[in-house]
């Protein structure tokens, strides 16, 4: 296909700011000009507003008929429960050969095919570090082809690397691991600092050896050929102090590997679950 030019985003919220500033940010591939992309959120959050005023752009309330023919693609980044409501009123204005992306966790692509009818359809499955352009972000798609999944890729490396699967069952758990993984690793962060604290350090000192420790072993593990295990060991010298610090969270019933492990399983039961619900417009059963 050609090149995708006009970007219709629906949906205003954490994600859907993240994308538009990768977007409008992007490299001179994936950037996408503000003229370019049309926005949609009755109640649209702060990122998504800041943009707006920066790079002077208009939100809308709903997708219109004379901004639904100029779009080349649809992008979905809602919440599941408010799908049923948005596809109503998409598939009165869009395009028959529009196609659509949505970052919509447990909604199947046979869901959507069956919301939106035959067209190129894609799931994407990014994470918040899109925002800043050091994001990843996996797809899957039906029929779409190999030149709408090359034109995809362009527009999602403006958020940072992106793959694709071939499986959707696999989407959940690429969600439960890369997906939900910025949450672990805050929540990391915030035990550390809380943890220094009980030791006796100040809490804004504790917090910024925190954060800049997370974020310097970030930066050491992209830089690095070798595997984490083996930055991990290498930075264990045996008997000392990091190596109490190990003992203790890879212990006990397999320590902090196996919640991590009984954390990605829950995530990615979840999802299987919201896709289940999917069927009965977002409610629980």
């Amino acid at each position: 296909m050609s090149k995708i030019e006009k970007i219709a985003l629906i949906g205003g919220g954490h994600m859907g700011g993240a994308l538009a500033a990768a977007w409008l940010r992007g490299g001179k591939r994936a950037k996408v000009a503000a003229e370019n992309l049309i926005v949609v959120d009755p109640s649209p959050g702060e990122t998504i507003q800041a943009l707006a005023e920066k790079h002077d752009f208009t939100i809308s309330e709903a997708l219109s008929l004379e901004q639904a023919e100029r779009a080349d693609l649809v992008v979905l980044a809602i919440k599941v429960q408010a799908a049923d409501t948005v596809a109503a009123h998409l598939n009165q204005v869009m395009r028959d050969d529009t196609a659509l992306l949505s970052t919509i966790a447990g909604v199947s692509l046979n869901r959507l095919a069956l919301a939106f009818g035959d067209r190129p359809i894609m799931r994407a499955i990014p994470n918040t570090a899109s925002e800043i352009g050091a994001g990843v972000t996996v797809c899957v798609a039906n029929e779409a082809g190999d030149a709408l999944e090359a034109e995809i890729t362009r527009l999602l490396k403006g958020a940072g690397s992106v793959e694709w699967v071939h499986d959707e069952r696999l989407i959940g758990a690429v969600g439960a691991v890369s997906g939900a993984g910025p949450a672990y690793v805050f929540l990391l962060a915030e035990a550390l600092a809380g943890a220094g604290v009980a030791e006796g350090l100040p809490r804004d000192l504790a917090e910024r050896l925190a954060r800049e420790t997370i974020v310097g072993a970030g930066a050491l593990l992209a830089s690095s050929k070798k595997s984490p295990q083996e930055l991990r060991r290498a930075v264990t010298p045996v008997g000392g102090t990091t190596q109490a610090a190990l003992d203790v969270l890879m212990g006990g019933g397999g320590g902090l590997p196996e919640l991590v492990r009984q954390a990605v399983a829950a995530a990615e039961r979840r999802s299987r679950q919201l896709a289940a619900n999917s069927g009965n417009g977002g409610r629980e059963r």
